[in-house]
């Protein structure tokens, strides 16, 4: 119903704004986690609002990233340990399996960096320098480096927005290439058209997103969306 509430409030003020794109068929590994949620879904539709401080924006952000993290990370396994709390011995249990890398996508996603590495204090960081040519809306990369032994790692790609999926799917490639093949994809907000690229390309990624937007318009920004989120973060708009 919301859905629907906010695609006709845009068609009345912005007649053909939304590019046509048919409902994206969801893949068992994309999970829109907002739906299941609400206290994440109020969060996200917080951050849209255009009047909103950037220092309130960028808490916001830290706050979804937290939850989404805590999500994207429930297939982690534990092992047990022994340990004493004040009261008595006892048999606790601690994260086990692969390490982690935590790879913003510059500059946006590394807003969402020290919510993760809060969670995962020793988690490696790798960093994916990219942007978007704002004429031909394909991928340009200006830097990439990541921690040692990415095949012994899951890497955790954040990203706040994924919109065309040039992007998403550059990096994907690159992280791939370092030899991990356990790699996760943190979005706060996507299009539907974002979404559709991933899963043909990268069915083995797992797509965590926090909403599904309506889709993008002429410019190939995503709608409702909340604009730009790098310069909202960083106060360059």
């Amino acid at each position: 119903m919301r859905k629907h509430k906010t695609l006709e409030i845009i068609k009345n003020e912005y007649p053909g704004l939304i590019t046509p794109y048919e409902e994206v068929k969801l893949a068992d590994t994309t999970h829109i986690v907002g739906k299941e949620f609400p206290v994440l879904k109020h969060k996200i539709d917080a951050l849209r609002d255009k009047d909103l401080p950037g220092s309130d924006f960028e808490k916001l952000v830290d706050e979804i990233t937290t939850i989404m993290i805590v999500m994207a990370t429930a297939h982690i396994k534990l092992e047990e340990y022994e340990s004493e709390s004040p009261i008595c011995k006892f048999v606790g249990e601690r994260i086990a399996g692969k390490k982690m890398a935590i790879c913003p996508i510059w500059r946006a996603g590394d807003g969402m960096r020290p919510a993760v590495k809060r969670v995962f204090p020793k988690a490696r960081i790798g960093s994916i320098g990219v942007y978007r040519d704002e004429d031909t809306l394909r991928p340009q990369s200006y830097f990439f480096k990541m921690p040692k032994n990415m095949s012994d790692r899951e890497a955790y790609i954040l990203d706040p927005m994924l919109a065309t999926g040039g992007s998403a799917d550059f990096a994907i490639q690159k992280v791939k290439e370092t030899g991990c093949s356990s790699i996760y994809f943190l979005c706060i907000i996507a299009a539907p058209q974002g979404v559709d690229l991933i899963q043909r390309k990268h069915p083995d990624v797992e797509l965590y997103v926090g909403n599904l937007d309506l889709g993008l318009n002429e410019n190939g920004y995503i709608v409702p969306g909340l604009g730009d989120a790098g310069d909202r973060l960083f106060g360059t708009k």
